[in-house]
């Protein structure tokens, strides 16, 4: 495989055309060697436009949605970031390129270990890759600027809100099969959460968070 002309055209051809034109965001993706993060039986698709199996059934996203969602997030270099779901890491990546520290939430030890020697491998040292599943415990409230979900939930917990920031935003998947929807949620003055609907998507289920609550944004 030619990996330079791989990944030139997983940015061209698959990212640039699903609407993300932010030029810092292309450049992140097109420094950061995607095949690091792959499975080594899967490395054939390190750069194909399709989700990939890792262990205990997590999926890394597509390429074009961790591009989609990291352009959403609209990070600033000093912000601090919570990450939700690591798998392998390369979402944790991109992130860390983009802001000044990361914190990523992984449900699975096996995948905790994996995504720290990916994450060492690629030279990124501005995130740390924790062992949690579910809404986490034992962070500080309001530590965060923002957060990402690395896979979709039924809804996105209230809770989670208490960890970011006034005017801190979450991103998340949210919805079920055939119906789903990256939503940006804003945490507002008062401490309640503003949703916005961004764009349609299917994607795996996050591990760890109810099918259903009493609370809706």
């Amino acid at each position: 495989m030619n990996t330079e002309r791989a990944l030139f055209n997983m940015v061209e051809q698959q990212i640039r055309t699903w609407h993300v034109l932010d030029l810092q965001v292309l450049g992140h993706l097109a420094g950061l060697d995607r095949q690091l993060f792959v499975p080594p039986a899967f490395a054939s698709l390190a750069y194909s436009d399709t989700e990939i199996p890792l262990a205990h059934g997590e999926h890394m996203l597509a390429p074009r949605v961790d591009a989609r969602l990291l352009q959403d997030l609209k990070l600033q270099a000093h912000e601090r970031v919570l990450e939700i779901g690591t798998g392998s890491g390369y979402l944790t990546a991109l992130l860390a390129l983009s802001c000044a520290h990361v914190v990523s939430l992984e449900c699975h030890a096996e995948l905790v270990t994996t995504a720290q020697h990916n994450l060492a491998l690629a030279g990124v040292h501005n995130a740390e890759v924790r062992l949690s599943s579910g809404v986490p415990s034992g962070l500080s409230d309001g530590g965060f600027d923002a957060m990402v979900l690395g896979g979709s939930v039924a809804e996105v917990p209230s809770a989670l809100l208490n960890l970011l920031k006034p005017h801190g935003r979450i991103l998340a998947v949210v919805g079920d099969e055939p119906m789903m929807q990256a939503t940006r949620i804003t945490r507002q003055g008062d401490g309640s959460g503003h949703s916005h609907i961004l764009w349609d998507v299917v994607t795996p289920r996050l591990h760890g968070f109810a099918e259903h609550s009493a609370f809706h944004f």
